[in-house]
């Protein structure tokens, strides 16, 4: 990524208090850029927005995505360049207890956005955080490419489908016009990475459980799934919104941004992983009981993001694993975790590790 490019640029951030949203917070702040965040407080005691000192750098406002005359004056007042769309209702498991709450977040969350957009003339680029689980998932071996059929099974991946296509119709029917906002949708694998403390995700479920000293239950040992670190799909999603800024209607659509072969691994080899690597008489077991339909096999194809966007991954899913438990382990010792945390970025940008 241009560092220059983002020094003094005006971002308007929803979702800033989450997993995904600190670390891009973070990313922005120490590349100069002038930040205003819109969501929700953090859910989860510890969370990465606190420990990370988050809110230093940046004009935070605590609303709900869904109060659309909110969500357009806090807009509005900012007139923000750039604007991250990752406010959502992210868990597959809670869509099933609170599908109301999740299509209210992530659909009517979306239109909201997009209407705010629509009155505010400063915004040159729009990047709407959706997932992978936005296609209709017919567990294939091979990966979905940008063009493949949307859908859903559950409310949380039928939720951010019909976001995708919330995006499309605004786009189409309101920014096609030569000075409008760039509107792109970016599609990302299941991310890991240091300070996710989410409930129902695999990695804070194994790392409480190894903390704790208690083996680690797995409803889905077998199930496939694009891992990567947070860093990578982010490192994108920037690349994207200065191409989006830069040239306009070529970059303008949907993206995927997923992990290279070996980081598409099942959910027992990445508890294996971090099995061997945590000692401590570390282990796991396969929890069999009833549970709601999650996907079995999912897979993302990148190759439009490395031949057009020039972007791929850097780190393999070992490094990544690595680097979640040296962050782990620089948390339970005290140490400055903002610090911590944009010298992982860093250690990004610069290569440093190639896994």
């Amino acid at each position: 990524m241009n560092r220059d490019f983002w020094k003094g640029k005006k971002v308007f951030l929803t979702g800033h208090t989450g997993f995904k949203g600190a670390w891009l917070s973070l990313w922005l702040q120490d590349c100069g850029a002038i930040i205003k965040g819109y969501s929700l407080e953090p859910n989860t005691k510890p969370n990465l927005f606190g420990v990370a000192s988050v809110d230093e750098g940046l004009e935070s406002i605590f609303a709900d995505i869904r109060d659309l005359d909110s969500l357009r004056k806090s807009m509005s007042e900012f007139s923000p360049e750039i604007v991250f769309h990752m406010a959502a209702q992210p868990l597959v498991r809670f869509s099933y207890k609170n599908p109301v709450d999740t299509y209210g977040t992530n659909v009517m969350g979306t239109v909201n956005l997009l209407e705010s957009v629509r009155s505010c003339q400063s915004i040159k680029v729009v990047v709407n955080i959706t997932t992978d689980k936005c296609y209709e998932n017919k567990e294939w071996n091979w990966g979905y490419r940008e063009n493949e059929s949307l859908g859903g099974h559950d409310p949380y991946s039928n939720s951010k489908a019909c976001s995708e296509l919330v995006t499309s119709a605004y786009r189409n029917s309101f920014f096609n016009y030569k000075d409008s906002a760039k509107v792109a949708s970016v599609r990302a694998g299941n991310v890991i990475g240091g300070g996710d403390w989410a409930k129902d995700r695999l990695i804070p479920d194994i790392l409480k459980s190894f903390a704790n000293k208690r083996p680690v239950a797995l409803r889905s040992p077998f199930a496939i799934r694009p891992w990567q670190h947070v860093i990578e799909p982010l490192s994108g999603y920037l690349r994207l919104a200065e191409k989006l800024y830069n040239y306009g209607n070529e970059y303008v659509g949907a993206w995927n941004f997923g992990p290279m072969e070996d980081g598409v691994k099942t959910v027992s080899e990445i508890v294996e992983y971090l099995v061997q690597k945590w000692g401590d008489e570390a282990k796991w077991f396969h929890e069999e009981i009833d549970k709601p339909h999650e996907a079995e096999l999912l897979k993302l194809d990148i190759a439009k993001a490395r031949s057009l966007l020039k972007w791929e991954p850097r780190w393999g899913i070992y490094t990544a694993l690595d680097k979640i438990i040296e962050w782990e382990k620089a948390y339970n010792n005290g140490q400055s975790m903002k610090t911590f945390t944009l010298k992982q970025i860093k250690e990004y940008e610069e290569n440093i590790i190639d896994g």
